[in-house]
């Protein structure tokens, strides 16, 4: 698969051995790595079909190191790609020729947990489970949960602004992250947002989360703790049509009801589920939900009822409800499994992530499946329904010519429908180089040049993450010319922060 990206600078590849050399002297030791055996794990992230080895990587252990390296980088006109634990799916982390791969790994330290204020402060390097870990003695969690919690990074859930199962009722990462210590370009450390809810002022902290690299580096992160709440009971509903199980997610929010997860996978997902993790999934239907309600028991009581009762309006033909702990982490155990087990009905599969209006879900479905027989490639569906968010998995086999290239064809197929329905092309994965190209169908030349003079605000020689997000990434000169050119006013310059 051919990837346009931006043309090696050879002058800086010329320049290798001097710039490992000033790194090391930044980072000592084992810091900085450019051998080829050692440069080959980082070539990739989770989006493997893009490859490429990066010129060096450096793995700084604390903030001050990271700010002389990007002060160097700065003042050398070198690029820099951060990467946390590179499990990202959009090809955010996927690194250039003539670009440092800056590396966060190290930084794994949770420094302070604050009870009373319910807010935990850790470096970006510690992952998201690990926070959980961290408070659950004390009866506490971090709400957002993706699929890749074991693995995937906070920085990194910062960067690409993720979400979970539970994101439904507690929101993203956007919603549970209070401050931040961001290294700018140039070495300038700030600091956004702090350990109170709300502050005063500009929300940078809210353009900074799901920034996807490209405006400074996460060096430590304040989140929102929360209290595991008095019951959790989950229902797992069997249906004979994936329509039925859409038009119940539909039906479930439109009554006012708010789970605290709703997930949705149809009948490819549920088997290849149940066969990699055997928790007992009905094998006889063609969608399952899972609906998850908390709160006080009278409350999760009543939401089951009425959550069983409009999901038999819909045509559900099976319902159990979990009766213990062990039971509602069994339901939910397919799900958190269900990427890996997909693993098992082809030899690769193309996670895709796009996120539409609820009540389109059907429709979409249905949209998908035509896709999937014109592209010859089989789908298996695995998304939070409850907000709309999909994650189809697009089955090939990388090893039959051309095979990839339908895979992607088909994904950028998909994203269309998302956003020709009302919705829009991401929801948790970010856009990274996987849906860079893609901008355009939800986004104006004028729009796409508003979001880049943040950028430019920010970083205004353009050495951050090169070469994601934007199609096109224009110089900060030329953006005040665009306006004139399409017969707008000049945007006025963004401070400098």
């Amino acid at each position: 698969m051919s990837l346009k990206m931006p043309a090696p600078d050879q002058h800086v590849i010329a320049r290798r051995a001097e710039i490992a050399a000033a790194l090391r002297a930044i980072v000592p030791g084992e810091g900085v790595i450019e051998d080829p055996d050692g440069l080959r794990p980082y070539e990739s992230d989770g989006l493997t079909a893009y490859r490429q080895p990066p010129l060096l990587v450096v793995l700084p252990e604390t903030t001050q190191q990271v700010s002389r390296i990007l002060a160097w980088c700065h003042a050398e006109g070198v690029k820099v790609v951060p990467r946390g634990s590179g499990t990202s799916l959009s090809g955010g982390a996927l690194p250039l020729a003539d670009a440092v791969l800056l590396g966060l790994g190290k930084f794994k330290r949770v420094i302070d947990i604050d009870y009373e204020d319910r807010i935990a402060i850790v470096q970006p390097g510690v992952t998201n489970l690990a926070i959980t870990q961290a408070v659950e003695d004390r009866g506490f969690y971090y709400a957002p949960d993706p699929s890749s919690q074991i693995a995937c990074s906070i920085g990194g859930n910062v960067a690409e602004n993720s979400g979970g199962v539970h994101c439904l009722k507690y929101g993203l990462t956007t919603n549970n992250v209070l401050g931040v210590e961001l290294v700018l370009m140039d070495g300038e450390i700030v600091r956004l947002g702090g350990r109170q809810l709300d502050p005063a002022g500009l929300d940078l902290l809210g353009v900074v989360v799901g920034s996807e690299g490209l405006l400074g580096v996460v060096t430590e992160v304040t989140v929102r703790i929360l209290p595991k709440p008095q019951t959790a009971r989950a229902l797992l509903i069997g249906f004979s049509t994936v329509e039925g199980a859409g038009q119940c997610v539909a039906d479930v929010i439109a009554e006012g009801i708010i789970p605290a997860g709703m997930e949705m996978m149809d009948k490819p997902a549920i088997h290849a589920a149940e066969a990699f993790v055997q928790v007992g999934y009905p094998l006889d239907v063609e969608a399952l939900l899972i609906v998850e309600l908390d709160g006080p028991a009278a409350e999760c009581d009543h939401l089951i009822g009425e959550v069983e009762r409009i999901a038999n309006e819909n045509g559900a033909v099976s319902c159990r409800i979990s009766q213990d702990e062990g039971e509602r982490m069994a339901f939910w155990a397919g799900r958190k499994a269900a990427f890996p087990a997909v693993g098992r009905l082809a030899p690769d599969y193309y996670c895709m992530d796009g996120t539409i209006p609820r009540r389109r879900l059907p429709e979409v479905l249905q949209r998908m499946r035509q896709l999937s027989d014109h592209y010859g490639l089989g789908v298996a569906n695995v998304f939070h329904a409850g907000d709309g968010n999909l994650h189809p998995l697009i089955l090939y086999d990388a090893n039959k010519e051309g095979e990839l290239d339908r895979a992607e064809a088909f994904g950028n197929d998909i994203l269309r429908l998302c956003v020709e329905v009302g919705g829009v092309l991401t929801g948790e994965h970010g856009v990274g180089v996987e849906k860079r190209d893609l901008m355009p169908e939800m986004y104006s030349e004028i729009d796409l040049a508003h979001q880049q003079r943040v950028k430019c605000a920010f970083d205004p020689d353009l050495l951050l993450n090169p070469g994601k997000v934007f199609p096109t990434l224009h110089r900060c000169a030329e953006l005040g010319r665009m306006h004139v050119h399409h017969g707008q006013l000049p945007f006025p310059d963004l401070p400098r922060f």
